[in-house]
């Protein structure tokens, strides 16, 4: 095909849209198809980035300071200059070594004697009150919001049922099955790099300004990635791994470490999330109010009817370095949000199923909650002497998504998670299975923000960066997981791959309520494994 079309151009100007195919004569779309290369990642075939090499490749290693926001203050590199085979390379705070193998590039970075001017940053117990009374001001789409609707301290003022409580979310890490990887390699003053990442145009727009390059010099390869969930945006590994190989004169691979993968990326920011609400004594919802500090504003507004409302956020001067995760702010705000409708609902003494659908126009939504609880069996379920079912739901990115979780509460205060129902609707459905796998995935990997995942940290210092202090969801964590997908042909698909997750934390705050009259409002719920 190359040599056919080669130096031939076509233009033509489209007058307006091209119909679509309507899909009720689709042929492909709609119908479950299995992933292409899904038997080379079940048996281990497949080739990620840490598994590349190029001829006469060298192996870098990284100098990373004892503590989030330390400043290089000195550095002797002699010793490591000095052995056979090693180049070591130091651009203002940068240092870094290339061997002819990883436990010689080891060797080499230890042999380095730097001193480090350590910054005063708050410990973990501190961080409720420092993002309160540390507000930044932030412009474009992640600058701070106030929206009002109505007149909701009034409204307040007059409810006979008034709520005000607090729920929080800890800083939590990505965790990737395949750490950060990049292969650099220069050819005259052209640059390529193999790297894992979600934005290769980014990444190249990063390393042609760290390096000086125009863009058109700089190629990045991107090879399936094993994990990211919005971990791998940044180009620091890149312009890293560049920097080595060109002092080197040769490709070099630089692969984080577990504990650099923690500590040298970024967070999920962690939030304070204030709510209040007042309803009247026949179960309306009559005033609500949603302050948001540091998270974000994804789902920040509420799905219900309303009259009065308020929602803000406002971005606050983060402790650790936080970015993109999957679902961004949306976790923590339908967290805040739904726990909280569950709390009114307990307040009104109404059914919490009821009091969502009787607050909703949105019958898309309704069509999941209705869906999820009919599938849970919400109307039969167990509430009180240790077992009980929660439900959550809300609309993010074009979807919407209703959850059901049910409980078991030990005497001793152990939680096992026995079942998770998701109802998912995000218009037109592509690919049933595709989308039944993202659901599940889904579930799990919000299991373990919801249950235990949390970044521990004192003095800039992460205290659990290792696979063995950061507990993620086990084989032996994973409840009975379904998927309820409400196909929607009349609508255009929308996102698959987030939604599902925000709702699994309420969703389980919930249930545990209803099984042991406990109410959690901070995540994760067991920091410790059981009940507080």
């Amino acid at each position: 095909y190359a040599d056919l079309v080669r130096e031939l151009r076509r233009v033509e100007t489209v007058a307006e849209a091209p119909p679509l195919t309507p899909a009720a004569a689709w042929r492909i779309a709609g119908r479950p198809v299995s992933r292409v290369g899904a038997f080379e990642v079940v048996t281990g075939a497949r080739c990620y980035p840490s598994d590349l090499s190029r001829p006469g490749m060298l192996e870098g290693c990284v100098l990373r300071p004892p503590a989030m926001g330390a400043t290089l203050r000195s550095v002797n590199l002699a010793a490591a200059r000095a052995m056979a085979g090693v180049t070591v390379v130091r651009k203002g705070d940068f240092v870094g070594v290339a061997g002819p193998d990883a436990a010689t590039a080891r060797q080499a970075l230890s042999a380095i004697k730097p001193r480090w001017g350590l910054p005063a940053s708050p410990a973990e117990a501190e961080l409720a009150d420092h993002l309160r009374s540390h507000p930044v001001e932030v412009h474009g789409w992640e600058g701070g919001v106030e929206e009002e609707t109505g007149d909701p301290d009034a409204a307040l003022a007059r409810a006979p049922v008034r709520l005000s409580a607090t729920y929080t979310t800890s800083f939590i890490a990505h965790v990737p099955m395949e750490t950060r990887a990049v292969i650099a390699e220069w050819s005259g003053r052209h640059l390529t790099l193999w790297t894992g990442t979600q934005v290769p145009f980014g990444v190249r727009q990063e390393v042609a300004e760290a390096l000086g390059l125009p863009e058109e010099r700089v190629r990045v390869v991107v090879p399936d990635t094993g994990g990211a969930f919005g971990g791998k945006h940044v180009g620091r590994p890149a312009i890293e791994a560049a920097r080595l190989a060109r002092a080197a004169a040769g490709p070099v691979r630089l692969r984080y470490s577990r504990e650099e993968e923690f500590t040298a990326g970024y967070f999920r920011p962690a939030a304070v999330i204030d709510m209040r609400s007042g309803a009247d004594s026949g179960g309306q919802i009559l005033a609500w109010e949603h302050r948001n500090y540091n998270s974000g504003a994804f789902a920040l507004a509420t799905p219900y009817e309303i009259p009065n409302q308020l929602h803000a956020y406002q971005p606050a001067d983060s402790p650790l370095p936080q970015g993109s995760y999957r679902a961004l702010s949306a976790t923590a705000n339908h967290f805040a949000r739904e726990s909280h409708m569950d709390e009114v609902a307990h307040a009104l003494g109404v059914d919490p199923l009821e009091l969502r659908l009787h607050q909703l126009e949105d019958e898309r939504l309704r069509d999941v909650f209705q869906a999820a609880a009919k599938r849970a069996g919400w109307i039969r379920r167990s509430r009180g002497r240790g077992r009980g079912t929660g439900i959550a739901g809300g609309i993010e990115k074009g979807g919407r998504v209703a959850t059901c979780a049910e409980v078991e509460v030990g005497s001793g205060g152990e939680v096992r998670v026995l079942r998770i129902v998701t109802a998912f609707e995000c218009g037109a459905v592509v690919n049933p299975t595709n989308l039944e796998n993202q659901v599940e995935g889904a579930a799990i990997m919000g299991l373990g923000g919801a249950l235990f995942e949390a970044v521990h940290f004192e003095g800039g210092r992460l205290l659990n960066a290792s696979m063995a202090s950061y507990r993620v969801p086990r084989f032996s964590d994973a409840p009975v997981v379904e998927a309820v997908l409400l196909d929607r042909p009349d609508l255009p698909p929308a996102g698959g791959g987030e939604t599902p997750l925000v709702v699994v934390a309420p969703a389980l705050a919930n249930a545990i309520f209803a099984a042991a009259g406990v109410r959690l409002r901070s995540l994760p719920l067991l920091p410790d494994g059981r009940l507080p």
